[in-house]
């Protein structure tokens, strides 16, 4: 069927999944689907028919709207002797445009201005039309302008599209792809320093483009870390934290406390991050925002790769304590990146067992639920790098129950994620999970398990930050 609809090169493939999947989630409003992609060594193995195992159920629900044929039927090997072609195959619905993310290949997503205020959606998918895209770039330009033309004092209407814009940003920064939001997240950047550089602020505007330079300076050093250049991170991490005492905004600094830890942590520092995130309960204070909980949970990682495993159950329970205590706060209402929902706590605590090592059946079912948590999350809960965690996690609570083949299903989803989506956290858990394969000596030397540190290899060895070089 892939030959009959000429879809045979692995990008034109591509982009028909990619927009296939945007169809089903708009249509059956499944925001898990949303930019869901595949990489060329997944296509291959179904072009090939090399297909060892199901795909994953999100992936079936893509191919049988692609082809109109059950997944079994599709990827069934091809009989020996040329059959009649049937009667009627299923017709090819030619899917509309849809305003929806679509993941482009990289010289084509690097042409196009990506979202926000300088688009009317969140990002232009492969049906953009010329017209479209002149607009979007006009929006772009209209920003750049009413922020000048308001001459020497910053007005609310810039101030507020200022706002749109990092509030767009911090929504969309869990789900899509690095590629898609750094030219946005600079550009963003350089306005507001610019403002605050050489414009006429007032000083309750000014304590606003503080708090927002700040987020932004967050998202670019999450954006650093996320390209595995931790020097970066931390440079832009300390650049949020002096906006963030400019704008005196208590949340803001215990976030970007936050903020460090995780760099530390996925840097290899433990004892690092475990200094940062007693740092931010300290500048918390009174915050009852969900930071709260992300320090608490920070905590809990770091000291559980200290092997403290009283330090981590301590941790553990601060951060239960503070969820119950939570009041959502200015950071909460921006939403995505900004905000700490269960899901990701489920995540943490699992992965804060995993590696403490004590009981690896806690691991395990810890593991299964924050998985199960992410696939029924609502759109605001959901991030792809949290759940490819989640997912990693229970891959190495079942290695270390000796259940290679249960690892190889719970990592497989990750191994499947695009190029884009590779970024430093990802193909870090996945090196975990290669890691204690190979520390498991006699029990992971079968087949199975040689085949998966080679897809481990292979997925490592094309992280996210090539395509951005």
């Amino acid at each position: 069927m892939t030959l009959q609809r000429h879809w045979q090169v692995y990008e034109t493939f591509r982009l028909r999944f990619e927009a296939t999947a945007n169809t089903v989630a708009q249509e059956e409003n499944d925001h898990r689907l949303h930019g869901l992609s595949v990489s060329k060594r997944q296509f291959e193995r179904w072009y090939g028919g090399a297909v060892k195992t199901r795909p994953y159920p999100d992936q079936c629900r893509v191919l049988e709207a692609m082809f109109g044929v059950s997944v079994d039927l599709l990827l069934a090997p091809a009989p020996a002797a040329s059959l009649p072609a049937p009667a009627a195959e299923p017709p090819l619905v030619v899917l509309p445009p849809r305003p929806v993310p679509v993941l482009l290949p990289t010289e084509q997503a690097a042409a196009l201005p990506a979202g926000g205020p300088f688009s009317s959606e969140s990002r232009l998918d492969a049906g953009t039309t010329e017209l479209e895209r002149q607009v979007a770039m006009a929006a772009r330009r209209a920003l750049r302008f009413s922020a000048l033309a308001e001459g020497s004092s910053i007005g609310p209407e810039t101030l507020g599209q200022i706002h749109d814009e990092v509030r767009r940003l911090t929504v969309a920064y869990p789900k899509l792809a690095l590629p898609t939001l750094l030219g946005d997240l600079v550009e963003v950047q350089d306005l507001t320093f610019r403002l605050l550089e050489h414009g006429r602020v007032k000083p309750l505007q000014a304590r606003d483009l503080y708090l927002l330079a700040g987020i932004t300076s967050g998202m670019l050093a999450k954006a650093s870390h996320d390209l595995g250049n931790p020097s970066a991170a931390m440079m832009q991490a300390r650049t949020a934290f002096v906006c963030a005492d400019n704008a005196d905004h208590h949340a803001m600094r215990a976030w970007v406390r936050s903020l460090q830890s995780l760099i530390s942590y996925w840097a290899g520092r433990p004892s690092e991050a475990a200094d940062y995130a007693t740092l931010g309960q300290s500048a918390a204070g009174n915050v009852r925002g969900t930071t709260s909980v992300w320090l608490a949970c920070l905590s809990a990682r770091a000291h559980a790769l200290l092997g403290d495993g009283e330090a981590t159950r301590t941790a553990i329970q601060q951060a239960e304590e503070a969820r119950t205590a939570v009041e959502p706060d200015d950071l909460d209402a921006f939403g995505g990146i900004m905000t700490f929902p269960v899901p990701r706590q489920l995540y943490y605590v699992a992965e804060a067992t995993v590696h403490l090592g004590e009981d690896p059946a806690l691991g395990e079912s810890q593991s299964e639920a924050a998985v199960a948590a992410y696939r029924s999350a609502t759109e605001d809960e959901w991030a792809f790098g949290d759940e490819a965690g989640a997912q990693t996690d229970l891959a190495l609570a079942r290695i270390a129950r000796g259940e290679i083949e249960g690892a190889i299903e719970a990592v497989q989803p990750v191994l499947d994620l695009p190029i884009e989506q590779r970024n430093f956290g990802i193909t870090s858990s996945a090196q975990r999970v290669h890691d204690a394969l190979q520390a498991e000596g006699r029990r992971s030397r079968g087949a199975a398990a040689a085949g998966l540190r080679e897809e481990i290899e292979a997925f490592t060895a094309t992280p996210t930050s090539v395509l951005v070089r």
